[in-house]
This record gives structure tokens, sequence and C-alpha cells, in this order.
């Protein structure tokens, strides 16, 4: 049994790419797949195929990489774990690498990114940064 599932989907995106994999799997849920989702439209990812094996599902997620072979994911950083959850207000948002990269809060209307929340002046946990 995992602690911290979203840490588990961020490793498993981290070790894909630096092992240059096209695809990686990752257990499925409904907050993981609203995470991949905010990653596929901000073109962190490429695409997000549901599978289902039996009873267990999963997500395969296929990686970004442009024609040099790098990865559109560069590092990511988990903020928030279950030992210690980290809030933030619309106004304390971090800036990740001066606009190039991004962070990912879970408001009281859905996970969301950073410039969605402030535009919509809404705090909230913030679950992780990525660049």
């Amino acid at each position: 049994m995992l602690t911290d599932p979203i840490s588990d989907m961020l490793t498993r995106l981290r070790n894909g790419v630096l092992a240059r994999h096209q695809r990686v799997a990752v257990p499925h849920s409904r907050l993981k797949a609203q995470i991949l989702g905010i990653l596929q439209q901000e073109g962190y990812v490429q695409d997000i195929k549901e599978e289902a094996t039996g009873v267990k599902r999963s997500l395969s997620v296929g990686l970004r990489y442009n024609k040099d072979r790098r990865a559109a994911i560069e590092g990511v950083s988990r903020v928030s774990r279950p030992g210690r959850r980290v809030y933030v207000g619309h106004a304390e948002i971090p800036v990740v690498k001066n606009g190039f990269g991004m962070a990912v809060l879970s408001t009281s209307r859905g996970v969301m990114t950073d410039k969605t929340a402030r535009e919509q002046k809404l705090g909230g946990e913030l679950l992780f940064t990525l660049w």
C-alpha cells in the first residue's frame, strides 16, 4: 500500500523520462487522471490512455520529447506531502522558473495550474512544481 500515490506517479514520470521510455504505466485514480489531464493540456505529456486488465485499471502516459530527444519534463518537485501539507493563498502561489515551469494546486474548484488559480483568485494545497 502506498502512502503517497501522487509522489509515486511523479517518480514514475521522472524515471521514465530519465530512461527515455515512450510510455509509462501509472495506477489509476481520479486525482491522477485530473493531474495528467492538466499536464497534457500544458504540453508536458503526449497522451493518456486508460487500460484495464481484469479488475485493475491503469493509465498509460505517453512522454513527450522534441526532435533532439530532449524531454518536456526536466524536473519535478513534490511540495505537499502526507506528513507536511502545504497550503497557499492566491497571492502566495510561487512562480516556478520565472514562469517557464508550473505549479499544480488542489483547490475547492478542482485541480488546476498556478496560472489558473491566480486568475480565479483561489488558493489551495500546493501539490507539486514541474519544469
